[in-house]
C-alpha cells in the first residue's frame, strides 16, 4: 500500500511540475502575441484605447482570484495525499493479517481519491470562470460609456486637457493604433477633433532654407511641395482645396506663386522688385489679399486670382500693416499693424473701405499680437502672443473688441480646421516642434497631427486630401543635400587633444577659435555676405579670450570666449542712420533675449536680398535721453519701424549651431551684460569640458578643484594656435 501511495504522489508531483514548466513557456514565448490577438479582436468590436485598458484590468483581476483559488484547492490536495499516505504508514508491520483484512477498506480509500475530487471541482470552477469572462468581455464591448475619454497624443505626451493628468499606461496603446499611411484608410478611428482629416501644409526650416511641405491627416507620411533652392514660404489652401498661394524667391525676389496640385503647375501673380509675402484667399477663390512693401512701407493689397486687374492697396497708414486674412462672410480682412504704438491686430471692412475706419480688435499693449485666422463661420478670430514669457495662442469674437480673448494652449501661428471644432498650431519642444489639434467647440483631448523639424510653422487646414498620384510619387527631393559646413577637426595625441584656428582675415584683439569650431565660424561668415551683401562677420569685437584675462563687470568669469568657443560682433553697430543692426527684445521664460536683424547692403535695397521689419526694435539711447522710465527698464521700443530691408541674422547664426547668449540680470543697468552681440557653440559640453579640450588640467588652475600641481603653475601661458 505504501508503493501504491508512493506512485500517486509521484505521478501528481511529475503532473504539477510539467504543467508548471509549460505553463511558464506559454506565458513567456506566447504573451505577446495573445495580448496583440486580443487588442485586435477588441478594435473589431469597436473597443478603444480606454476600453482596452478597462478589460485588461478585469481580466487581471479575474486571474488572480483563479490564481488564489487553485492556489488552495492544490494545498487542500497535497493535505489530503499525506493524510493517506501517513494513515497507511502507521498500520502494524507485524499485523500481517490485520492488514489484509483491511485491504479492501484500505482500496476504498484509493478508489476515493480526494486529488480526483479536487480536480473535478477545479474543472467545474474553470468552466464556470470562463464563461465568466466571456461575458465580461461581450458586455464591455457593447458599452458606449461617454465616461470612459478619448486619449490621443500630443506634443507633451497623453495628456488629458480637462485634468492635465497623464495616461502613461495608454501610451503603448495609442502608439500601436497610429493610422497607416494610405490617408483613405486607417487602423483605428481618428480622434474626433481630426474626423474632417483633409491635409496640411506647413513651413519647415533646413539647412537655413525654407521650403513647404503637406500630410494628409491621419497619416504620419508628410511630402515636400516644394524644393527650390530658394526660400518658400506662407502656404495658404484655396476654398477648393486645388490649389495653393505661397510667397516665394524663386525668381530672386520674394513674390506671390500659386501652385495647382492637379495640373502640378506653378502660376506667378505678382511682378515686383518689392518684397510680396503672406497671401491668403478670398472665399470665393477669386482674390488673393497680401502684404507688400512699397514706398519703404508695408501695407495690404489685394489682387484678382485671373490677373483680369492690377493689384490694389488695402491700407496706408504710415506704421506697418501685414499678415491679412479673408473673413468667410467676404467683407472683412483681418491684419496685424503697429499703427497705435504697438503690435495689435485689426478689422477692415469693405463695406466702408476707408483704412482710417479700421477697427483695432485686441488693443493690448502688453501683448503683441499676430497670424489672425477666422473661424469657418466667421465669429471667431484665433491669433498667437507672446504673454508671461510663453507663446500662447488666443481667441476672441471678431465683432467685439472690448471682449476678453480666450486664451487656448501654449503654441504659435493658429489655424482653424475645415469644420471649426479645432485650431492646429505649432509647439516647441527642446529639439523638435509639433503641430498639435486642440478642440474649441466641446470638449475633447489636445492630439499631436505629426511631428515636424524644430521651428516648422504657419500650418495651413484643407478639408481637400491631397491627390493620389502626388502622394504615391512621395514628394520632391530637397535641392540643398549638402551640409552647411562640415567641421574639420586636428586631434593630437598630446594632452590637451584641440589647438586654436585662426581666422583668416578676420579683424577681432585675437581672431581665433577652437578647431572644434571655426569652419561653422568661416561658413556661417560667407553666407551672411551672400544673404546682406555685408561681411558683417568680418570685424568682431572679441573671439578668443586668454586664460587669464579679468572679466569686465556683469561679465561670466567662466566666458565661452576662453574655450575658443564664442564670437562678439562689435556692440556699436545699433549706432549710425541707418543703423547696420537693428536689435529686437524677446522676453522668454524668465531669461531676455535679443534677435538681431541685420540690413541689407544699399546696392540690394530695392527687394533683392532681405525683407523689411515686422517688429518694433529696441532702442537702447533713450536711456539716457532724460526719460526716467526708460532709464529703468534699460531703453524702450523705436517709436517708428526702421525703413528698409533686413536678413534675421539671430536665425542665420542659429543654422550654423551657434546659439545667442540671454541678458544678465542686471542688463538695465549694467551694458556689459545686455549680450546681444554675443553668441556661442557648446555643443552639449560643460564649461570644463570645453576648457579641457584646449587646457591640460594642470593648466587650469582655480577653475577645478586643487590638485598636487604647484600654485605657482596654476596659470599658464595660452597655447598658440
Amino acid at each position: 500500500m505504501f508503493l501504491r501511495v508512493y506512485r500517486v504522489t509521484d505521478r501528481i508531483g511529475i503532473a504539477l511540475l510539467k504543467s508548471s514548466v509549460a505553463f511558464g513557456a506559454v506565458s513567456i514565448a506566447g504573451a505577446h502575441t495573445i495580448v496583440a490577438a486580443l487588442v485586435r479582436i477588441l478594435r473589431v468590436f469597436g473597443v478603444g484605447g480606454q476600453g482596452v485598458l478597462l478589460i485588461f484590468r478585469r481580466i487581471t483581476s479575474i486571474l488572480l482570484i483563479i490564481a488564489a483559488i487553485i492556489a488552495r484547492l492544490l494545498a487542500r490536495a497535497g493535505v489530503g495525499t499525506a493524510r493517506v499516505a501517513t494513515r497507511t504508514s502507521k498500520g502494524s508491520a507485524a499485523d500481517i493479517m490485520a492488514r489484509r483484512a483491511a485491504q479492501a477498506e484500505i482500496d476504498a480509500t484509493i478508489a476515493e481519491d480526494p486529488l480526483r475530487t479536487y480536480n473535478r471541482q477545479l474543472s467545474i470552477l474553470i468552466v464556470v470562470l470562463l464563461i465568466i469572462l466571456i461575458g465580461i468581455l461581450w458586455a464591455v464591448t457593447q458599452s458606449n460609456d461617454p465616461t470612459v475619454p478619448v486619449i490621443a497624443a500630443n506634443s507633451s505626451g497623453l495628456v488629458n486637457i480637462n485634468t492635465g493628468q497623464a495616461t502613461a499606461e495608454a501610451t503603448a496603446v495609442v502608439q500601436n493604433s497610429l493610422p497607416i499611411a494610405n490617408p483613405n484608410v486607417t487602423a483605428t478611428p481618428l480622434p474626433a477633433i481630426l474626423e474632417v482629416r483633409g491635409s496640411m501644409a506647413y513651413v519647415v526650416r533646413e539647412k537655413g532654407q525654407l521650403d513647404i511641405w503637406a500630410v494628409n491627416v491621419g497619416n504620419r507620411t508628410p511630402i515636400r511641395l516644394t524644393n527650390n533652392p530658394e526660400d518658400e514660404r506662407d502656404p495658404a489652401w484655396s476654398p477648393d482645396g486645388r490649389r495653393l498661394a505661397y510667397a516665394g524667391r524663386q525668381d530672386g525676389n520674394w513674390e506671390i506663386y500659386i501652385y495647382d496640385l492637379a495640373t502640378d503647375t506653378t502660376t506667378r501673380m505678382t511682378f515686383d522688385l518689392s518684397f510680396q509675402g503672406a497671401p491668403q484667399w478670398s472665399p470665393d477663390g477669386q482674390w488673393l489679399v497680401y502684404e507688400s512693401y512699397q514706398g519703404n512701407n508695408l501695407d495690404v493689397y489685394i489682387v484678382p486670382v485671373d490677373s483680369s486687374q492690377p493689384p490694389q492697396r488695402v491700407t496706408n497708414n504710415p506704421a506697418p500693416d501685414f499678415s491679412p486674412a479673408w473673413s468667410p462672410d467676404g467683407r472683412r480682412i483681418a491684419f496685424t499693424s503697429w499703427r497705435d504704438g504697438n503690435q495689435d491686430i485689426y478689422i477692415f471692412s469693405l463695406d466702408d473701405p476707408r483704412d482710417e475706419a479700421s477697427v483695432n480688435l485686441t488693443n493690448t499693449p502688453a501683448r503683441d499680437e499676430d497670424y489672425a485666422a477666422w473661424s469657418p463661420d466667421g465669429n471667431l478670430i484665433a491669433y498667437s502672443a507672446v504673454d508671461e514669457g510663453l507663446e500662447k495662442v488666443f481667441v476672441k469674437p471678431g465683432d467685439d473688441p472690448n471682449a476678453t480673448a480666450q486664451a487656448l494652449e501654449r503654441g504659435r501661428t493658429p489655424e482653424w480646421a475645415p469644420d471649426g471644432r479645432s485650431l492646429v498650431f505649432a509647439v516647441d519642444s527642446i529639439d523638435s516642434t509639433h503641430l498639435v489639434a486642440a478642440p474649441f467647440a466641446g470638449t475633447g483631448i489636445a492630439t499631436e497631427i505629426i511631428p515636424v523639424p524644430l521651428g516648422a510653422s504657419n500650418p495651413s487646414w484643407t478639408a481637400a486630401p491631397l491627390p493620389t498620384n502626388l502622394v504615391n510619387a512621395g514628394g520632391l527631393p530637397p535641392a540643398i543635400t549638402d551640409d552647411l559646413f562640415i567641421e574639420q577637426v586636428a586631434r593630437v595625441e598630446t594632452d590637451p587633444p584641440i589647438r586654436l584656428n585662426v581666422l583668416r582675415n578676420v579683424e577681432a584683439p585675437n581672431p581665433a577659435l577652437s578647431d572644434e569650431v571655426n569652419d561653422s565660424f568661416n561658413a556661417l561668415r560667407e553666407h551672411v555676405l551672400e544673404v546682406s551683401g555685408v561681411d558683417f562677420l568680418g570685424t568682431l569685437e572679441d573671439a578668443f579670450w586668454s586664460i587669464d584675462r579679468p572679466p569686465q563687470p556683469g561679465e561670466d568669469l567662466r566666458s565661452w570666449h576662453k574655450a575658443g568657443r564664442a564670437f562678439a560682433f562689435n556692440r556699436n553697430a545699433i549706432l549710425g542712420f541707418p543703423a547696420p543692426i537693428e536689435v529686437v527684445r524677446e522676453d522668454l521664460g524668465v531669461d531676455t533675449f535679443w534677435r538681431v536683424y541685420l540690413r541689407v547692403s544699399d546696392d540690394a535695397q530695392n527687394g533683392q536680398l532681405g525683407e523689411p521689419l515686422r517688429r518694433m526694435p529696441w532702442d537702447f539711447a533713450s536711456r539716457d535721453q532724460g526719460d526716467v522710465a526708460a532709464y529703468d527698464e534699460g531703453g524702450r521700443r523705436r517709436a517708428q519701424m526702421p525703413e528698409g530691408y533686413y536678413v534675421d541674422l539671430t536665425q542665420i547664426i542659429a543654422d550654423y549651431g551657434w546659439e545667442r547668449v540671454p541678458a544678465g540680470n542686471d542688463w538695465r543697468g549694467n551694458v556689459n551684460s545686455i549680450n546681444y552681440w554675443l553668441f556661442r557653440k557648446t555643443d552639449g559640453l560643460s564649461w570644463l569640458e570645453a576648457m579641457r579640450q584646449l587646457y591640460a588640467e594642470s593648466q587650469l588652475g582655480g577653475f577645478v578643484r586643487a590638485t598636487s600641481v604647484p600654485a605657482q603653475q596654476s596659470i599658464v601661458e595660452t597655447p598658440e594656435g
